[in-house]
């Protein structure tokens, strides 16, 4: 079953963004930059096309992810007109700082007491915006969490005489439409954790790391020989940590924590999830009959 989750407040967020999307002229977009694909929202990239606005891409969170695959999705994010992408990480402290120079180079015609450059910053639930929001101000004014959709309502920083930053909430959209992107969401701790099963994303985000970075599930489990699938990678998980449960049988729960928990908080390396070429693979694959190959798009 496909992850689906769409709070209320989103519904709202959504109809403020479109129309302060009117008086904007650079969308910045945060994306976690182990997954910037699945953590596109579709309806950012509708409303600023809509208003034909310019886009700055945020691959934040890059200290956590894959550097090689970090400089595919910028070469590929780069090719489309109109964007620039940069990755980041919000632990360095001048990193932030740079991206309201970005802004102005997307939009050399704003900028100046007459005509301030407006920008809106936008993104799915907890990939970092509001200590994006804070360190570019140089000052506390978003609540920081790790945990989805704390941000309710938009906000407004004047942050010179020439320069204004909106703050938006986290947004999902009200469908997603492949069920991979779901489960990419839900490992990075991008869902509310009542839209799935821990077990299931634990079992999904292992297969991924059995076939892409077997050396690092080693290297922090201390495991002589991996699994062939993702539950019996917890299963090996749950008898190294010893986590037993009274009726003689393994804890898959908690190890399911361990490993995402893990992959979270960088403790079993620097990984990525996704690639430009997988992600294209995907598309292709999950493609529903009758649909347009979305893997021909410029952008996901």
């Amino acid at each position: 079953m496909s992850i689906q989750w769409f709070p209320g407040h989103m519904v709202a967020a959504q109809k403020k963004a479109a129309e302060t999307m009117e008086f904007t002229d650079v969308v910045i977009e945060v994306l976690d930059a182990r997954i910037p694909g699945a953590s596109q929202n579709p309806m950012i990239k509708e409303l600023g096309a809509a208003r034909q606005r310019a886009h700055l891409k945020i691959l934040n969170k890059s200290d956590l992810a894959d550097p090689n695959v970090t400089e595919q999705w910028i070469h590929y994010f780069n090719k489309i007109p109109q964007t620039k992408a940069v990755a980041i990480s919000c632990k360095k402290v001048n990193e932030p700082k740079k991206i309201l120079a970005h802004c102005q180079t997307l939009a050399p015609h704003r900028g100046d007491t007459l005509k301030p450059l407006r920008m809106m910053i936008m993104g799915v639930p907890n990939v970092g915006k509001s200590t994006l929001m804070n360190a570019i101000l140089n000052r506390r004014i978003a609540k920081v969490g790790d945990e989805p959709a704390i941000t309710k309502q938009q906000q407004r920083h004047q942050i010179n005489d020439h320069m204004i930053l909106i703050d938006t909430p986290g947004m999902m959209w009200p469908k997603i439409r492949y069920p991979s992107d779901g489960d990419l969401l839900a490992a990075n701790n991008n869902i509310g954790k009542n839209a799935y099963f821990e077990e299931e994303i634990a079992d999904k985000l292992g297969g991924i790391l059995l076939e892409q970075y077997p050396t690092l599930l080693k290297s922090r489990y201390k495991l002589e020989n991996l699994s062939t699938d993702g539950i019996a990678l917890l299963e090996s998980i749950a008898k190294k940590k010893g986590f037993p449960l009274k009726n003689h049988g393994i804890d898959l729960e908690r190890a399911a924590i361990t490993l995402l928990n893990d992959y979270r908080q960088g403790l079993l390396g620097r990984i990525s999830l996704e690639t430009p070429e997988s992600r294209m693979l995907m598309m292709s694959r999950q493609t529903m009959p009758g649909e347009d190959n979305p893997s021909q798009d410029k952008e996901t």
